[in-house]
């Protein structure tokens, strides 16, 4: 399998999955204060929203890799 159609695989992969989960969630530590060895840390949890135009450009983008005939 070539460079071109693994990128192709990957892209379609990635554009399905945008489309099919449309956001996600990670947990960003923060450290507020510090008074000595006492430490304060904030757990703050950030979600990410994927815009739908940009699940179908990624997966569009992956189809056309796929598809269009190999340049020799």
């Amino acid at each position: 399998m070539n460079t071109m159609k693994l990128l192709a695989v990957a892209l379609i992969i990635a554009g399905g999955l945008a489309l099919a989960y449309g956001s996600f969630s990670y947990t960003k530590e923060t450290q507020q204060a510090q008074f000595g060895p006492l430490e304060l840390t904030v757990k703050d949890q950030q979600t990410v929203n994927i815009p739908v135009w940009a699940g179908v450009v990624v997966l569009a983008a992956g189809v056309l890799l796929l598809l269009l005939p190999k340049n020799r």
